[in-house]
């Protein structure tokens, strides 16, 4: 499968995780025209190559150009729904920006819907964690893994007052994530940068066995310092040498939710990293017919996947099992069509291709833009495959 390393001996942030994209291939034109999907006025990016102690980077800056006032979580995932991207970049982006207002609630003792975001709900930042997660889904990386953050030390001004370094939403967001002060007196790793790195990454610490670097990218951070201030990205595969696995299995019994809600609650599960979920009709006591929601997800996902149980439906009881699983190599190849890039799933069980399946939410949304038939798009994303491998 496709994956990527983020090495990030020098803190992370929005603006380093774009740079490191682009420098890794995204091109600008595509990346332009995704953030000029989101409704957002009154701001320039530039992008320049630069170099830190003998390093070639890339740095990216967004320009506010006009005074733009602050943004609740509200607005922000409204702004972001309505964007014509992807359902897969919208989604994941919504889930960095909820993972950010949580935070914040916490920090500041005030109920979610109150928080007003000063350092993370600027434009800047919008654009910097759609543009993230519009990147990575363009360059096909299924799994991304990263090192210990070096966050900084000393103290750092913020809109409520001096703050510790690591500031506190920050600190939060760190939770579950290894990261160490190091000996520069800065602030390494913004808010913007530890929420996408808590919400994509699926791993931390060294490289995962089996990860193959087929290309190394560098984005660079705004600050001077006395090491080289960029993130280093790496591309590559990622080789599954085991063809079995251990997942959990969650369940729930539901019987008084509309299927509309069950539906709803399925692309959330899907949205909080669930491998499969699904509904199976049953019969409860008393004759009552009710659904069996089912969902598979790893260890790391499982809290999450809990939580949208709980939250979107009507259940107060979830039952977990361990379960184990037979699975095929997949690997994710992008391919260009007509009306643009679809991501292609491919399938290999000992060395041989057993299927092949173009993305539908890619295909979807291509067809939404463009007006052309979703099947018509779907074919020419398979032919394209076919093309690669002749």
């Amino acid at each position: 499968m496709r994956a990527a390393y983020l090495d990030c001996f020098s803190g992370i942030s929005g603006n380093m995780f774009l740079g490191a994209l682009v420098d890794a291939g995204l091109p600008e034109a595509v990346l332009r025209d995704a953030i000029a999907k989101i409704d957002l006025r009154g701001f320039s990016i530039k992008i320049k190559p630069v170099d830190k102690w003998g390093i070639r980077a890339t740095h990216l800056d967004v320009d506010l150009t006009s005074k733009h006032h602050h943004r609740g979580l509200a607005d922000i995932l409204k702004l972001i729904r309505a964007a014509e991207l992807p359902d897969t970049v919208k989604d994941k982006a919504c889930l960095v920006f909820e993972r950010l207002g949580k935070a914040e609630a916490k920090v500041h003792g005030m109920p979610l819907d109150k928080v007003h975001f000063h350092e993370v709900g600027a434009v800047d930042a919008i654009i910097d964690i759609v543009g993230t997660v519009f990147g990575f889904h363009y360059l096909g990386v299924e799994r991304i893994y990263c090192s210990p953050l070096r966050v900084g030390r000393g103290f750092v001004k913020a809109a409520h007052g001096i703050m510790p370094i690591p500031a506190p939403a920050t600190a939060e967001l760190l939770h579950g994530i290894p990261w160490y002060p190091g000996d520069i007196d800065k602030e390494l790793v913004t808010p913007t940068g530890a929420a996408l790195v808590a919400e994509l990454c699926s791993g931390f610490g060294d490289r995962p066995s089996g990860f193959l670097a087929e290309k190394t990218a560098y984005g660079a951070g705004t600050w001077d310092l006395v090491i080289p201030n960029v993130m280093r990205l790496s591309l590559g595969s990622l080789s599954e040498q085991k063809t079995s696995d251990e997942i959990w299995q969650l369940e729930a019994n539901v019987d008084d939710s509309t299927p509309e809600v069950i539906a709803y609650a399925i692309d959330k599960l899907l949205a909080a990293g669930a491998v499969d979920a699904w509904i199976t009709p049953i019969i409860m006591k008393k004759g009552r017919p009710a659904f069996l929601l089912s969902a598979l997800c790893t260890e790391a996902n499982k809290t999450a996947v809990e939580d949208v149980v709980f939250a979107e439906t009507s259940s107060i009881g979830v039952r977990w099992q361990q379960v184990r699983r037979t699975v095929a190599d997949r690997s994710m190849v992008a391919v260009q069509t007509e009306w643009g890039t679809v991501g292609v799933k491919v399938a290999e069980r000992d060395g041989q291709v057993i299927n092949v399946a173009p993305e539908f939410g890619d295909c979807r949304h291509l067809a939404e833009q463009s007006g052309a038939p979703l099947k018509k798009i779907y074919q020419a994303a398979l032919q394209a495959w076919n093309g690669l491998k002749r």
